[in-house]
């Protein structure tokens, strides 16, 4: 399971021209699986992602959390987190988990996020279009 958060002022996803999921201050959440992934997976990237200190405290350190804060978190399912371009320049998703068993899993993520900070999602499999006003810029990269 990998994750890429991007500390923002505001993000949202549209679909079809219209937005269906949107936030102001929090993290912008790419997520994708393999095949290897489990609950315990989830688990472990639940707590890194809540707890993730990128958030300046009152002397300009990056010292809180999106709880912290009282942030949001924009989550959006993406299997080309796991693309490979090892052989040629065509990603490859042969390590990306399908799309039936992904999308239990990316709920499951969600819905445990949503648990201890407001999230909301993308749609998933959908064409969506993401835009992001990233704060710092600040991007992390976790994988469990």
């Amino acid at each position: 399971m990998r994750v890429v958060i991007q500390k923002c002022l505001e993000s949202s996803v549209s679909v079809d021209g219209n937005v269906i999921s949107s936030i102001g201050r929090g993290l912008m959440v790419l997520v994708g699986f393999t095949d290897v992934d489990t609950v315990k997976d989830i688990d472990y990237l639940v707590n890194k992602v809540v707890n993730l200190r990128v958030f300046d405290d009152s002397n300009g350190v990056m010292n809180l959390s999106v709880r912290d804060v009282s942030g949001s978190i924009l989550c959006v399912s993406q299997f080309t987190l796991y693309g490979s371009c090892s052989k040629g320049n065509r990603p490859s998703y042969i390590k990306a988990m399908n799309g039936v068993d992904s999308v239990k899993l990316y709920d499951l993520f969600c819905e445990k996020l949503n648990s201890i900070v407001p999230t909301k999602k993308g749609v998933f499999g959908a064409d969506m279009k993401v835009s992001l006003l990233n704060d710092g810029p600040v991007t992390i990269d976790l994988e469990s």
